[in-house]
Formats: C-alpha cells, structure tokens, sequence
C-alpha cells in the first residue's frame, strides 16, 4: 500500500491572514497527521514566506516523528537552509512569486546543471532528494541520471482537468511516467490537487510509494478535525 505524506501548509495560510495570530499552529497539525497515520509531514518553505516560517521549520524539525519532507526552490538561501535543518527529504519544486500555488513541475531539461549541483550538495550531506516533475518521459530520466532518489510526479493537469477526454490523456500521462520511474529504480511519489475524488483513480497503479496531499485535507479537517481527515483519505489509498 502508498503511504500518505500530509501537507500542512494551509494550516499557516490560515494564521498568517490574521498576521499578529499563533494559531492554528503548523506543529500541532503535524503531532496531529502523524498520530493518525501520516508517513510523513510535507511543509513548503517559500521564498516568500508565504505562509510555512523558519520558526515553523525548525520547531516540526525537533516534534515530528516520522520523516520531515521539505520542499524549496533550488537557490543558495534555501539549500543553506536545508543543510542547517536537515530534513530527511527535500523536494525540489519550481516557484513563482505570483502563482497561489506550485503550477507545475520543474524543467529538468533546462535547468540540469543547476539542479543536479543542488541535488548533489544535498546528498552529500546526507539528505535524500526529490525532484516534483510533470509526467515526461525526458524529465524523468534526466532525474535519474542526475541521481536524485526520487520523483514526485505532478497530477495538478489530471486534477484540474475539465473534460474527461482531459482527464484521461492527463492520466494516461501519469500511468506512463509512474512505470518509467520505477524501471528507473527511482522512488515515486505523485502529488498537486489530489482529493478524497481524485485518488480514486489510481487503484492498481501499485508503483506509487506515496502520496502528498494537503489542501484537500486541511480543507476537510476544518468541518471534521484532523484525526478524522487524514484517516478517511488513508481508508481511501488503501482501497487502491
């Protein structure tokens, strides 16, 4: 069975519109995913600080239990960052000041040289890294040749998609870049816009090590509480 890394981000979007306010605490959403089953617990420390703080960062480093997954822009701040914070994981991800959320993957094809120094510097220290990537055959054997241990393969096109002929082409994308990664003896984790309807579609496509899932549970724990939201979005991969 995929296990399920939870996202908490949107619990400090919703702190940070009051500004002056330390709650709902960032920390006490990860105690909670994990005591529910979480595998994992995914903040995205933007350049911005949108939302996710340093502070935020550093206290889920010394209070979560399972794996800390750090996803970041591959620029010097933030891998100075991570080396000092030493998550378990970080996931690479593209970032635009403007976007509401990550749009898409990152452009392996472009940008190599300087992903694979970041990937390297990371590891070296001993961090496993991640590369979130659209579903490409070409974006996916640029990861594994620049040795990143994983992918997180973006299903926001398959999310997003209004018309079920968008859908399944968007899947069929998916299907093919998961078994490509696994051939590769890469990790596969997939991720963006996934929801208690959406992660239907996935049974049988057992190359999944994990999913990362956020808004859609810290919207559903708003009317039902954490423990709740995160269980019934695990009851759900464990019917895939």
């Amino acid at each position: 069975m995929a296990s399920l890394a939870v996202n908490i981000d949107h619990t400090a979007t919703l702190r940070q519109a009051r500004g002056n306010v330390s709650y709902p605490d960032p920390v006490a959403a990860a105690v909670l995913a994990e005591l529910a089953g979480a595998s994992g617990i995914v903040v995205h420390l933007r350049e911005d600080r949108r939302h996710i703080q340093d502070r935020d960062v550093r206290l889920l480093r010394e209070t979560v239990q399972t794996k800390l997954i750090l996803e970041m822009a591959s620029t010097k701040a933030m891998v100075a960052t991570a080396l000092d914070i030493k998550p378990e994981i970080v996931t690479l991800v593209p970032e635009k000041r403007e976007e509401l959320t990550t749009e898409g993957g990152l452009d392996l094809i472009k940008q190599e040289t300087a992903i694979a120094k970041t990937v390297n510097t990371l590891q070296e220290r001993g961090i496993q890294v991640s590369v979130f990537i659209d579903p490409e055959p070409d974006q996916i054997e640029i990861a594994e040749k620049i040795d990143a241990k994983m992918v997180e393969i973006h299903t926001g096109t398959f999310c997003d998609a209004k018309t079920f002929k968008e859908k399944d082409q968007a899947f069929f994308k998916i299907v093919e870049a998961v078994k490509l990664a696994h051939s590769l003896k890469l990790g596969v984790n997939a991720g963006h816009g996934l929801c208690t309807n959406t992660i239907k579609a996935f049974k049988g496509l057992s190359e999944i090590d994990e999913f990362s899932i956020g808004h859609s549970i810290i919207s559903r724990a708003v009317f039902v509480g954490m423990d709740r939201a995160v269980k019934e979005m695990l009851e759900l991969i464990k019917e895939l």
